[in-house]
């Protein structure tokens, strides 16, 4: 077994310690700190005392630090060993969730789209209903004994194929019946289509829905543009206010791209807070570094002082009513997901696949189009290809050497798949910018989560 894994960072006052394989966290005094800082590197409990007796030269300082440090090594909540470092995922072949593409067209034209504009470099289709009824039949035998499953519908801009949503939701709120299944369905849009009858619609499926907004005006307005030019926010706003309104601000997120066009993403952040959002999530756009728009790693000191800023925000909401969340914050300490989710993140090519309008099934909806990872097509059959699923299979962190001794290799699951092929042509190699960045936001987390905890105890 690895020797135990730990993280130590500072966090303006305080000093946090993280138990990588039991996920503990600490908050600590400098005395313990020190203790600690000397065992990771390999000093003796002797080697120790001598160390740190001209700094803490009060009686018996050091011991207790040295006791108090033990007793958690004792208990498994420090310098804890890996019981993960040999655990294989087995060839289930089941199947959660599937990402249905309806519309392989967009009413937008943004600038940073991964998808080229919703087309995914082909052509601009809207899934035929046969492929959205075999996608149905295909999730539900690849679920196998798993009651709930999970249908995204996604674009482009899904709302181009709303008569297909509308007829899909039926189709398997009946063959889940039939089988012993229940299905919860997510639409991620850009607003433009998310007209009165279509809110009403949405509830009444009981949909969870991402909608996109990038932030200020003139953020958003900048690079998410209509086909014929203008900016969206005007037009969605109010709009989005009066869904969520009506829905009781349940079941969404709203979600924004941060460029290097708006560095200072957390003013972003209170601008949508100040509107009325409450469920916010905030991501940095992923581009190639020569376009304008992409995030350089010299932005990282600035990027990372624009997340403690929203810990900050965060921490003042706190105090008033209906305090906001932040989705890269969204902790849970207590249990957290479970050993699949520890180890490869988000299921991409195994518990998750994408379907495309002409049938083909892809790890994902940002592998659709790329023929090399097609896994088969729902309309000659619903198998899917088994050779590929093993190859995703083994995409977890105890088979990348730079997860391996990564501190929050349990928290992101090894990172994007889909990213570490499009900037290092291999599935095997995280993407950099993204390891860095998401390290951040989890310090951040830990943070506020300490905070709260402090702010409880008083």
């Amino acid at each position: 077994m690895t020797k135990g894994l730990i993280h130590k960072f500072k966090y303006h006052d305080l000093n946090v310690v993280l138990d990588v394989n039991s996920g503990a966290v600490h908050l600590v005094d400098e005395p313990a700190w020190k203790v600690i800082e000397l065992m990771e590197r390999g000093f003796s409990e002797i080697e120790i005392k001598r160390e740190l007796g001209n700094a803490f030269p009060h009686q018996g300082v050091v011991e207790n630090a040295l006791e108090e440090v033990w007793q958690l090594k004792e208990k498994g909540l420090l310098f804890s060993p890996d019981f993960l470092e040999d655990y294989t995922r087995s060839p289930e072949y089941l199947v959660k969730a599937l990402c249905f593409n309806v519309a392989h067209d967009c009413n937008m034209a943004c600038r940073y789209c991964f998808a080229e504009k919703g087309s995914f470099g082909g052509s601009r289709d809207l899934m035929p209903l046969e492929v959205a009824f075999r996608g149905i039949d295909f999730l539900i035998e690849n679920s196998r004994a798993r009651k709930k499953c999970e249908v995204d519908f996604f674009g482009g801009e899904p709302l181009l194929n709303l008569p297909l949503i509308k007829k899909t939701v039926d189709y398997a709120r009946r063959r889940g019946r039939e089988e012993g299944k229940e299905f919860k369905f997510t639409l991620t849009t850009n607003g433009i289509l998310l007209k009165e009858e279509v809110m009403e619609y949405l509830d009444r499926e009981d949909f969870s829905v991402v909608l996109s907004l990038d932030g200020r005006k003139e953020v958003n307005d900048r690079l998410r543009t209509l086909k014929g030019g203008g900016g969206t926010y005007d037009l969605l706003v109010s709009r989005y206010l009066s869904f969520l309104g009506k829905r009781g601000h349940q079941d969404y997120y709203l979600r924004g791209t941060y460029t290097r066009h708006n560095l200072d993403f957390s003013n972003d952040f209170r601008h949508l807070v100040e509107l009325g959002f409450r469920s916010i999530s905030l991501e940095p756009v992923v581009a190639f570094p020569e376009l304008p728009y992409s995030l350089q790693e010299e932005d990282l000191p600035l990027l990372y002082r624009e997340y403690e800023k929203i810990v900050s925000l965060l921490q003042e909401y706190q105090q008033g009513p209906n305090p906001p969340s932040f989705f890269h914050f969204n902790l849970d300490l207590s249990q957290g997901p479970c050993i699949k989710k520890r180890l490869a993140g988000c299921g991409a090519g195994t518990e998750y696949l994408a379907l495309s309008p002409g049938g083909e099934l892809y790890p994902c909806h940002q592998f659709v189009g790329q023929e090399s990872f097609s896994m088969g097509n729902v309309l000659k059959g619903l198998t899917y290809d088994k050779e590929l699923y093993g190859r995703f299979l083994k995409l977890d962190i105890n088979h990348k050497d730079e997860c391996r001794q990564c501190w929050a290799k349990f928290f992101c699951g090894g990172g994007c798949h889909a990213n570490a092929y499009s900037f290092n042509a291999s599935l095997e190699k995280p993407y950099r910018l993204g390891c860095e960045l998401e390290k951040k936001r989890l310090e951040c987390a830990l943070a506020l989560k300490a905070y709260q905890y402090l702010q409880e105890k008083r």
